[in-house]
């Protein structure tokens, strides 16, 4: 990963490959950010009025790049729009800087060294920075298990016959102030958390005839070992004696058998558990019930929700956050054969409720179904599940937009903030009573579909039944933003983008401040 230092040299002295500066949007033209003063002098003042004539305006996400003034160490001035100048007296957010720091480092891709001068006015503003600029940088370019890279190599070395730039290498955080114990705090918690984040996205990156339900369960377990995790996986026969037909009915029609992992992290002084549920189709191609043409070339991207559980129970160990966290990955292979369930099967799902599957494709709510209950049996102080679970919630949110859900009120409203907080875009959903009649089943329990209109709300209320009384839970629908199948922006790559992550490090660091009620 890019490596992240604290600076104290003025931006005009750093050696680097370029000095990053924030330019924003003004009423009267591009207008230079506080952080960017030395750079400005060394333009005699005059920078605004240079990027001005470069066609540079300061809106959000633009790029210019300059040659650097004399005085300068750096050869090469990156300036990053800001958007509009913040109202008199203001900063600018945390998502701004995020967003910009992303932008120049995927612009200095192939670069060793950038040196960051964004307005970072106190630690938490470090930070937003130290996190867009790691976000930004991150590439995928390996298989997962056998530390190769994913694309062959040509005679010249070179990545499928063409250069590979790779990452910038290093970010230094100009202004980061490395002997204040917040600053450090702050941007040490913002590399561990990037770090898992990337966790994640390689995971989702990884084709899934190299991630396999029984490959992911070992990237679990290896993790477990390095970072004093407990671990349990369920394998096939394991699953068929605990009365797992939720997932066995799911996996049943690939060579690759399911799994169901447990991995927890514990705090001596803990006086909250959290649950987390995360979706792990490592393949969905709708099974029986067929995905169409053109649906199916990023379903190596359905084990999205159980990616974010893993990296973040990873992530609240190494920030050893005082509080339980149980990740439970609920992983399957949808595929269909001769032995794939069939719509109109009946499941038997753990717990003992029974499930008519009137389509196969709905899988996804049958593997959580599982987990949720099993998840409940050790009455965790609450249960939120993770998953890439309908194209209802893309149509209803888009794509950089979760759903949220919940059998609380309140806590719909806690995850809603938290979200925001972390600088993720999520969305209240409710859960309609009159919808629950549609997923009623002549011959079963209930079934695994309901009525068309309102989709991922129907989704969400199949899952609530699967919740035990007393326990407080919540649901996130991270359909649209868990893969970006368009360009880069910001500081999101294009393919995984390891959603969710920052939300569920954000609540298990705000129960472990005892923050949930």
């Amino acid at each position: 990963m890019t490596a992240l230092t604290l600076s104290t040299s003025s931006a005009a002295a750093l050696r680097a490959d370029a000095v990053v500066v924030g330019v924003a949007k003004g009423a009267k033209g591009p207008v230079v950010a506080v952080g960017a003063e030395a750079v400005d002098k060394a333009f005699g003042g005059k920078l605004a009025a240079v990027l001005e004539t470069l066609g540079a305006t300061g809106a959000d996400g633009e790029v210019t790049k300059l040659p650097a003034a004399s005085g300068l160490k750096a050869p090469v001035v990156l300036a990053v729009g800001l958007g509009e100048v913040p109202a008199k007296g203001g900063g600018y957010d945390a998502e701004t800087l995020r967003r910009a720091a992303g932008v120049a480092a995927r612009a200095l891709s192939g670069s060793k060294k950038g040196a960051f001068a964004l307005p970072v006015e106190d630690a938490a503003g470090a930070a937003a920075v130290a996190e867009g600029a790691l976000l930004g940088a991150y590439t995928y370019d390996k298989t997962n298990g056998n530390a190769k890279d994913a694309k062959s190599k040509d005679k010249n070395g070179d990545k499928g016959g063409k250069k590979d730039n790779g990452p910038l290498a290093e970010v230094a955080l100009v202004g980061g102030k490395p002997r204040d114990k917040a600053y450090k705090a702050a941007t040490e918690r913002a590399t561990a958390l990037v770090a898992e984040i990337n966790r994640a996205r390689d995971l989702i990156n990884t084709p899934s005839n190299l991630l396999t339900p029984a490959a992911f369960a070992a990237e679990a377990v290896a993790a477990a070992k390095e970072h004093g995790l407990k671990t349990e996986v369920l394998d096939e026969k394991a699953l068929t004696k605990g009365g797992y037909g939720g997932i066995l009915g799911v996996g049943q029609g690939s060579d690759a058998p399911p799994r169901l992992v447990r991995i927890a992290y514990t705090h001596p002084k803990a006086e909250k558990t959290l649950a987390l549920v995360g979706k792990g189709i490592t393949y969905d191609s709708g099974g029986i019930s067929l995905k169409p043409a053109g649906h199916n070339e990023t379903m190596k991207c359905d084990m999205s929700g159980a990616a974010a559980v893993f990296a973040t129970v990873v992530a609240a160990a190494k920030l050893g956050l005082r509080v339980n966290l149980t990740g439970w990955l609920a992983l399957a292979e949808n595929m269909p054969s001769g032995s794939a369930t069939r719509p109109g099967d009946v499941l038997s799902m753990y717990g003992g409720k029974t499930v008519e599957v009137l389509n196969t494709d709905a899988e996804g709510r049958l593997v959580l179904a599982d987990a949720i209950t099993r998840a409940g049996e050790e009455k965790p102080d609450a249960i939120v599940d993770v998953a890439t679970l309908t194209g209802a919630m893309v149509l209803a949110l888009g794509n950089r937009t979760f759903g949220i859900m919940t059998n609380d009120e309140a806590f719909r409203g806690t995850l809603h903030e938290i979200a925001e907080e972390a600088g993720e875009q999520s969305w209240p959903m409710p859960l309609p009573s009159h919808l629950r009649k549609g997923i009623d089943s002549p011959v079963a329990d209930l079934a695994n579909m309901g009525e068309r209109m309102g989709g991922g709300l129907v989704a969400g209320i199949f899952l609530k039944e699967f919740v035990a009384d007393g326990i407080t839970w919540g649901h996130l629908d991270i359909a649209g933003p868990a893969f970006n199948e368009s360009g880069p922006f910001g500081y999101t790559p294009k393919g995984g983008t390891g959603a969710a992550v920052r939300t569920l490090v954000r609540l298990a660091e705000r129960a472990a401040d005892g923050g949930l009620g």
